[in-house]
């Protein structure tokens, strides 16, 4: 049982620092993480009374 859970553990270290490599490293080979950059603007109406 304990195996497993070292096996485990060393799968979630390596996945955290693929993760991490990715995404330093992504925006080199066209991975674009940036938000859309448009303005959405919607009309609220509030009623009053």
């Amino acid at each position: 049982m304990f195996r497993l859970i070292k096996w485990l553990i060393y799968l979630a270290i390596i996945a955290f620092v693929g993760l991490v490599a990715y995404a330093y490293i992504g925006p080199f080979f066209g991975a674009d993480f940036s938000p859309p950059v448009n303005e959405i603007r919607q009309e609220i109406i509030l009623e009053t009374g």
